[in-house]
């Protein structure tokens, strides 16, 4: 049964445990291993105790949820800082998916939201696919240890240029250069210190960029975009419809009325009208 229900590859082998009362009335439980070379792991089943159904019963601890858990100290905040539902988004800023999603976001879901919602993005750059996302994530950084708004004007810029910075060639040298060049611009439109901003330009320390990407792959991140609103999952550029529902239900969990449903078009005039 628990081969045929789990769909247990043939190569894995499955063995019962010792069977122990349970806390469930008329169950026990009974570990099961499986087991496939050098790995296994054991999953709790509980039995009836007239031992005609088997069921699996998983357990959560509500006092530990990861993604109500993501530290966004020291993050540039989009909205209102003291607004009673966050949207983080785990962005790589090379990513076109992530620039669909931002230009779904800012400024059509911020317009609709106001001062009810605040926006906080985390570094996770797919480097492995994206030659200019970590070099990216670790400028829009030394931009906003100086300046929030700096930050998401660079952020901004980026996912709308990408295609520019990335350049026929596809040459990450060139690339890099772009990116200091565009962050240098941003230092003087927003009065940044320029030799401070240069510094750690030329630093490229990475720490806190790898740090958030571990923070990703601990929740079980595997691309990007990936939006957690008040510890609901969007994982890609979904209709931005589907992320007003979720906001929308993080409101009125926290007791905000969201608001009204945005009105359809005006149908167009056909003949004879």
């Amino acid at each position: 049964m628990v081969r045929s229900k789990f769909n247990v590859p043939a190569d894995y082998s499955c063995t019962l445990g010792v069977r122990k009362p349970s806390n469930v009335p008329g169950y026990d439980t009974l570990p099961i291993t499986f087991a496939h070379e050098t790995h296994s792991s054991t999953t709790e089943f509980l039995i009836s105790a007239d031992n005609k159904s088997l069921a699996r019963l998983e357990t959560f601890d509500l006092t530990k949820i990861p993604t109500q858990n993501i530290p966004i100290d020291h993050r540039p905040i989009r909205g209102n800082p003291a607004a009673k539902v966050t949207v983080i988004s785990f962005d790589d800023l090379e990513c076109p998916y992530c620039a669909r999603m931002h230009q779904q976001l800012f400024p059509e879901t911020m317009s609709r939201y106001g001062d009810k919602v605040r926006f906080v993005y985390k570094d996770d750059p797919l480097v492995e696919i994206h030659p200019w996302a970590m070099h990216a994530a670790v400028d829009a950084n030394c931009i906003a240890n100086q300046n929030g708004s700096a930050y998401w004007g660079y952020v901004d810029y980026l996912h709308a240029h990408g295609q520019d910075v990335t350049g026929p060639d596809r040459d990450p040298q060139k690339s890099y250069a772009a990116l200091d060049k565009i962050a240098r611009e941003q230092g003087k439109i927003f009065g940044l210190d320029a030799s401070k901003l240069d510094a750690c330009l030329q630093k490229q320390d990475e720490t806190l960029v790898r740090a958030s990407a571990k923070e990703a792959d601990a929740l079980g991140i595997e691309g990007t975009p990936y939006l957690i609103i008040d510890g609901e999952h969007i994982d890609g550029a979904q209709p931005v419809e589907h992320v007003w529902t979720v906001i929308d239900r993080a409101l009125r969990a926290a007791g905000v009325e969201p608001p009204p449903p945005a009105s359809a078009p005006a149908a167009a005039p056909t003949l004879g009208n």
